[in-house]
């Protein structure tokens, strides 16, 4: 396991896209144990209404991996796209550039990844309430990131998808989900190949910082 400071894992934890190791099996007590540290992440009235579908079988993995690549392919297409963005900004668009390649990389590769994580809330009627989404997937996203930063000091890499969701009912049917079950993300997780993960370059704080007001 990386030896990792609670800043150097913070800081270090990135999306991994291009080098996560296809070939390397992941052994099942890794993501056990990821997931178990997830349990101690908040939720809403610590209602806890989490659910966790961890895919190994090849051809879920292959069907997961399907949907995604096709609702990436309209992704890579669209104005939005991370390649994109800031096109007027030399250097924040090379970087773009980056994202996009690697985002295109994993889309064509999805079902490929040795273990795919898929975290999802139980909604007492079933339905998306109207209104504060922010407070309903509050109740899953600190546990999901949580799985990630275990991931990560155990030297498995992931990165937090949800393109899959444009086919979230297809992908409902895949994995035999109840009704009032729904998904929060997609999480590709395998083994990374080299070392070199470091802080990412970020807009500066005093930029994004309102004190008191915006």
């Amino acid at each position: 396991m990386p030896e990792l400071t609670p800043d150097e894992l913070l800081t270090t934890t990135r999306s991994v896209r291009k080098r996560l190791d296809m070939t390397r099996p992941v052994d099942p007590a890794l993501v056990r144990e990821c997931l178990e540290i997830a349990l101690q992440a908040p939720s809403g009235s610590n209602a806890q209404r989490w659910h966790w579908l961890v895919l190994t079988d090849p051809e879920k993995r292959r069907e997961i991996g399907a949907l995604y690549r096709k609702s990436c392919r309209a992704y890579l297409d669209s104005p939005g796209a991370a390649g994109r963005l800031y096109a007027n900004d030399p250097a924040r668009s090379q970087v773009q550039a980056r994202v996009n390649d690697s985002v295109a990389h994993l889309a064509d590769r999805m079902g490929e990844v040795p273990v795919l994580v898929i975290p999802c809330l139980q909604l007492p009627s079933g339905d998306l309430p109207e209104g504060n989404q922010a407070g309903v997937w509050g109740s899953v996203l600190p546990a999901a990131w949580s799985y990630m930063l275990a991931a990560r000091s155990r030297g498995l890499g992931t990165a937090w998808t949800t393109l899959h969701l444009a086919y979230e009912a297809e992908a409902a049917r895949v994995l035999n989900l109840p009704d009032d079950v729904r998904q929060a993300a997609l999480i590709p997780t395998a083994h990374y190949t080299g070392e070199t993960f470091k802080p990412a370059r970020r807009t500066p704080l005093d930029e994004v910082l309102h004190e008191n007001g915006w």
